[in-house]
C-alpha cells in the first residue's frame, strides 16, 4: 500500500511550522538569543524614537536578521557536535569557535552599523 503524498502547499505550511517550533525552542532555551531579542527590541524602539530613514530600517532589519539567524545556525552546530562527539574533542572544540566567530563578526558589524545610524542622531 503507498502512502498519498502530501501538497506542495501542505508541505510548505508543515515546513513553516517546523521552523516556528524551532524558532520558539531557540528563544526559549538559549540564552544568547534571548539576549540578541531584547537588542533587537531595543534598536527596533530607537529606531522609531529617531525616526531613522527607510534604507536606515532596511539595514538594521537585516542585521538582526543575520545575527539571530547565526546565533541558531551556532546553536545548531553544537547541539550536533555534542551529539556526534559528546566528550571534549580538539576537532570539536574548534568548530564550535568557529560557529561562535562567525557570530561574533556579524554581532560587531551590527553594532558598527547602529553606531553609524544613532550616533549621529543622538549627537
Amino acid at each position: 500500500m503507498t502512502q498519498k503524498k502530501d501538497s506542495f502547499l501542505v508541505n510548505r505550511l508543515k515546513s513553516v511550522g517546523y521552523a516556528f517550533k524551532g524558532a520558539v525552542f531557540l528563544v526559549k532555551t538559549e540564552a544568547s538569543i534571548k539576549i540578541q531579542v531584547c537588542i533587537a527590541i531595543a534598536v527596533t524602539i530607537a529606531g522609531f524614537y529617531f525616526d531613522i530613514s527607510n534604507t536606515e530600517w532596511l539595514i538594521q532589519i537585516a542585521f538582526i536578521g543575520l545575527v539571530m539567524s547565526l546565533e541558531a545556525m551556532n546553536t545548531s552546530v553544537e547541539y550536533i557536535s555534542d551529539f556526534i562527539h559528546p566528550e571534549r574533542h580538539e576537532s570539536i572544540g574548534r568548530i564550535k569557535d568557529i560557529a561562535a566567530g562567525a557570530v561574533f563578526i556579524a554581532a560587531v558589524s551590527a553594532t558598527i552599523a547602529a553606531l553609524i545610524i544613532y550616533i549621529p542622531k543622538i549627537f
